[in-house]
């Protein structure tokens, strides 16, 4: 294997990993969501409860982020 293709493969990866890390975690996976949503609402002010009102308007990931959320 060449070196580029190395490098791709590497990046690919760690492209891949950094996705999922952020899918499960809401303040990454949810940001477009809050920004078009909930951005008047501060931390603490109930961001979550203002996200799973709009529940049916967010994006898939953010979605999962929540739902993962619920299960810890």
């Amino acid at each position: 294997m060449s070196k580029l293709s190395f490098v791709a493969v590497a990046l690919v990866i760690a492209f891949s990993g950094a996705a999922s890390a952020q899918s499960s975690d809401p303040r990454g996976a949810c940001k477009a969501d809050y920004d078009k949503f909930c951005a008047g609402i501060a931390p603490g002010g109930g961001i979550v409860a203002c996200l799973n009102g709009k529940r049916d308007q967010l994006t898939a990931t953010c979605k999962a982020a929540l739902d993962s959320r619920k299960k810890k």
